[in-house]
């Protein structure tokens, strides 16, 4: 059913709040539109591939400036659009014991970063290959940004596969002359998140060319958990000391199950969890639960956020060698590090009957023990990696009505991975055989036995891509409005992935790491076009077209047409649908069986874990779970189409309104754990996709395995409204007040499953349906003071509540005699922190809220 009512409330608030707090977003759409538009040069902007000088598109485009960019206390790309109110349900960020622990991605719409397309400069950018479908924000230097666009329709017919949910693309600076030096630093409130940033760039240019370069640093530290809950929080787990009985193994045929020796395999665990006898549990950060098991403090020890560093070079330069061709030619080349730790290794090891620490000697049987290796030390995981982008092009006039743009890119992500501090699961289960590592005094063991099952891991993950583009822009014929103009264009792109894990991992022998290998390339051949038909002066429309054909799975055609009507000069109407598709990508088609340890809630293995009955209901306990690839999957298949308006009823005030409803088909559905348990439990929720499932104990009913993939599967169906209101206010001598408002509103975010069920998830825990920014500036003379704030609107559902989230920032910006800038600022100034609700195994939702508080920050750029 459809709820309005919350999008009024919502816009009434912000703009009280503009006019109270004198507060502003960190993003604002530049759609204002002037008398002058005729006159502007052709260009080419995010979602559209042809040159036009209009002003208001018939598609909505949001600009994150390099103005907006400076006056931020942010040190990253991803820092920036974490703010964006179009990262619905948040975005992924560096965080430790994470397989992908250096990534930060953008998110559009919460339909996923895989559905979340990245342009720098208009072509795509670099995956990172150890998560296999995002592109990674952490490596593009933001010192080489000029700016942001946010393309917030579907543009698949433009740009290809994975734009459904809409564009982001980077641009990089152009034009720069002189030289710039800056430097700056930032501290957090939370002891830890310090950040770091420099750079220093220069330009060129004559009547012929032009070239910038520079250079960039950028850091930010590790944030320990303990720091950011306040060190009073106990991490709860079934893994500290804590033993099982067993039964005959009837799963030993299954192939997933991890390689165990022969004796183990014959037996599996079952029972509740029982305290190792003879073992304290109060010291080195073991402790008793209420339910009388032995639990370990990970919370005491573990990074919750990794650290993260960016060093950069970047170039751009274009060469004029006559009056009609241009030689243009971009560089970029990162090394990204990022350091995390997680707690202590976790693992279920088998006890032969008959060991010194057979916890029940005398009813002759093996026994299970869940045990954490807190003696071995934590693990530490250090990740280097090294992207390198090289782009040559020319532009051309073949007539003065044809134009020609074509080119050659090369790019490569090359990432290494070391774990310390890691378990061999079978050297640790003979230690513990022959006794040579007591359970009852872990650290009381010889060290030397300790270093000899634990072990340091490696990873070695690449993404390269080769491709060749070209395209024509040409002028047709005049209309009523003009020049009826097209684009048509052919691409060429080969993609090749692998992400290889060392020979112990790959053998699933390895006790606390995830993971396993998976590798393979593909070529991508495409055509495409657009079309304007400039019908008259105030109305026109665009089609467009492409073809996609991938060499592992098939090929797709997306087409698109938008209109674009302008009955005054003040107000523009526009409209757009289109057709899209995601293949599915490399790593689900061909990653090896992993292992997996997943947050869920599930009673019976609460239970069984020693938790609260009364409360297991709720309680998020981990499940062992092994990822499988699925070779079979079939591309998904989008429709989205798109109703705004643009006003400017007066020259200080600019509104925009865009209704978006998109509808995803035989969406590739990444299963998670949670998903299969509530199927398995209700089977009126949907069938469980073959070969996926859970595992239960036939005597206890708790979890033994989840397996879990992707399949195609169901329909995601979800509309909303973008509001931006942007004033400018001269106030003569007293200055210039610029206020910006920007709302997104989720209206129905509709998972309809395979059995016809719909359930409309947006406002529930983890997806807000709202997220508003407003920001205003108020300039004089050599200064500027900016306020803002960043609002999340409160989630509920069965699970709990999350209230309301905003965070205010302040910045002072003063440019001196001596052409320097200084800015001193804080952001959440405030010092909010998010609310401790367990969300995805942490202690609140990582990707929606950070946990700094209050940042104070200071920059001084010095331009010569």
């Amino acid at each position: 059913m459809t709820n309005l009512k919350k999008l009024p409330g919502a816009i009434k608030f912000a703009l009280f709040a503009s006019a109270a707090t004198l507060v502003s977003g960190n993003v604002v759409a530049q759609e204002a539109a002037t008398d002058d538009a005729k006159t502007l040069d052709r260009i080419e902007v995010t979602g559209s591939r042809l040159k036009r000088a209009d002003i208001e598109g018939a598609v909505p485009v949001v600009v994150i400036d390099r103005a907006q960019i400076d006056a931020s206390g942010d040190v990253s790309v991803a820092d920036v659009l974490r703010d964006s109110t179009f990262s619905s349900f948040g975005n992924f960020r560096p965080q430790s014991g994470s397989s992908a622990q250096a990534l930060a991605d953008i998110d559009l719409r919460g339909l996923g970063s895989s559905r979340t397309l990245v342009l720098i400069d208009g072509r795509r950018a670099p995956k990172a290959p150890f998560s296999g479908q995002s592109a990674d924000l952490n490596a593009v230097p933001i010192a080489a940004v000029e700016r942001i666009e946010i393309l917030s329709d579907g543009a698949s017919a433009v740009y290809g596969s994975d734009a459904i949910g809409g564009v982001v693309n980077i641009i990089l600076r152009k034009d720069f002359n002189g030289a710039e030096l800056r430097i700056g630093t930032g501290q957090t409130k939370i002891q830890g998140g310090d950040t770091q940033e420099g750079s220093a760039i220069m330009g060129v240019s004559s009547d012929r060319g032009s070239l910038i370069a520079g250079l960039s640093y950028s850091k930010r530290g590790m944030v320990f958990t303990k720091d950011q809950i306040g060190g009073g929080t106990l991490g709860v787990s079934s893994f500290g000391n804590n033993y099982r009985t067993v039964v005959p193994n009837p799963d030993r045929a299954d192939p997933t199950t991890p390689p165990r020796p022969d004796f183990a395999a014959d037996w599996r665990a079952t029972g509740a969890f029982i305290r190792m006898p003879g073992f304290a549990c109060d010291t080195n950060g073991f402790w008793v639960t209420p339910g009388n098991t032995c639990s370990f403090d990970f919370n005491s020890v573990a990074a919750n956020e990794a650290s993260i560093e960016n060093k950069s070079l970047f170039a751009r330069g274009d060469y004029q060698i006559n009056d009609d061709w241009t030689l243009y030619m971009t560089a970029t080349a990162s090394r990204v590090n990022s350091f995390g730790r997680y707690a202590p290794t976790p693992g279920e090891v088998f006890i032969p009957s008959g060991s010194p620490n057979d916890p029940t000697p005398a009813d002759g049987l093996p026994a299970f023990v869940r045990h954490r290796f807190a003696a071995a030390g934590n693990r530490d995981t250090s990740t280097d990696a090294t992207v390198t982008d090289l782009l040559i092009g020319s532009t051309g006039q073949l007539t003065d009505k044809v134009s020609v743009d074509f080119g050659l890119r090369r790019n490569e992500y090359h990432y290494n991975e070391l774990g310390r501090g890691f378990i061999v699961r079978p050297l640790a289960e003979q230690a513990i055989a022959n006794g040579s590592y007591n359970l009852l005094d872990p650290f009381g063991s010889d060290p030397a036995v300790v270093k000899g099952f634990t072990a340091t891991i490696a990873r070695e993950s690449t993404w390269k891509t080769e491709e060749l583009y070209g395209t024509v822009n040409f002028d047709l014929f005049e209309m009523g409005g003009g020049v009826s103009n097209a684009v048509v264009g052919a691409e060429y792109r080969k993609e090749e992935y692998a992400d290889i894990f060392d020979p112990l991992s790959e053998a699933g022998v390895i006790e606390g790491s995830a993971g396993n290998s998976a590798g393979g390339s593909r070529d991508v051949y495409s055509a495409f076009f657009e079309w304007l038909f400039p019908f008259t002066s105030t109305f026109d429309v665009t089609i467009a077209g492409r073809y996609d054909k991938y060499s592992d799975y098939g090929n797709d055609f997306s087409p698109k047409i938008a209109a674009r009507w302008q009955p005054l000069d003040n107000l523009t109407f526009r409209a757009s649908y289109g057709e899209g598709f995601r293949a599915p990508t490399l790593d689900i088609l061909t990653q090896q069986a992993a292992f997996s340890a997943d947050p869920v809630t599930d009673f019976d293995t609460c239970v069984v874990f020693g938790g609260n009955p009364a409360t297991c209901a709720n309680t998020e306990i981990q499940v062992d779970a092994t990822v499988i690839a699925n070779g079979a999957l079939k591309s998904e298949q989008s429709k989205q189409y798109s109703i705004g308006v643009a006003y400017d009823p007066f020259d200080w005030l600019n509104v925009t309104l865009d209704y978006y409803n998109i509808k995803v088909e035989d969406r590739i559905n990444q299963f998670t754990s949670q998903e299969l348990i509530d199927r398995s439990i209700d089977p009126s929720l949907g069938p469980i996709p073959a070969g996926l499932g859970v595992l239960r104990d036939p005597i206890t009913n708790a979890i033994i395995r989840v397996t879990r993939g992707s399949a195609n599967e169901g329909t995601l169906e979800t509309d909303g409204f973008d509001f931006n209101l942007r004033t400018n206010f001269d106030l003569g001598g007293a200055g210039k007040l610029e206020n910006a408002l920007q709302v997104s509103y989720i209206n129905k975010y509709d998972i309809i499953s395979v059995v016809g069920d719909v359930s409309n998830q947006a406002g529930i825990v983890g997806q807000p349906d709202l997220r508003a920014a407003l920001r205003n500036t108020w300039s004089l003379g050599d200064f500027t003071v900016g306020f803002s704030t960043n609002y999340i609107d409160g989630q509920s559902d069965s699970t709990g509540n999350v209230g309301g989230y905003a965070t205010n920032d302040v910045y002072v910006n003063y440019k001196t005699p001596w052409k320097a800038a200084i800015t001193i600022g804080a952001n959440n100034v405030g010092d909010r922190y998010p609310e401790l609700v367990g969300f995805n195994g942490r202690p609140w939702n990582f990707s929606l809220y950070d946990a700094y508080g209050r940042t104070v920050y200071f920059r001084y750029t010095q331009s010569f």
